[in-house]
């Protein structure tokens, strides 16, 4: 089943290959027509003007100096939030030092020779 995708997605790529092959001689094709005859000028279509956007009549309000302005109800108070402790963070272990000096290593003498 495997090799069956692998066919469809080798006949994809090669029918996509030419595909991008006919594009490009079609572009050569239109590059090397002649050049076209110029259009004349044409009207240009105009719009008609807009309306003019009506003014809506505004509405009066009695104004009585006797009457209390209505006031607005205080808005509640939000409520406290209790204090969170959180415990100590643990102590990082020490880290034990490496040594940085290399001890020498002992080499053997080489056997006499004869």
């Amino acid at each position: 089943m495997a090799s069956f995708k692998c066919l469809i997605f080798a006949a994809l790529f090669v029918a996509l290959s030419f595909s991008r092959m006919d594009v490009g001689l079609a572009a050569r094709h239109l590059q090397q027509l002649p050049p076209l005859p110029s259009v004349p000028n044409l009207p240009k279509p105009s719009l008609p003007p807009m309306p003019s956007v009506p003014t809506l009549p505004q509405p009066t309000f009695p104004t009585n100096p006797s009457l209390p302005k209505p006031t607005l109800p205080p808005l509640p108070s939000l409520p406290s939030v209790p204090k969170v402790a959180l415990p100590p963070l643990p102590s990082i272990p020490s880290i034990p030092n490496i040594p940085t000096t290399i001890p020498s290593i002992p080499f053997l003498s080489p056997p006499p020779g004869n």
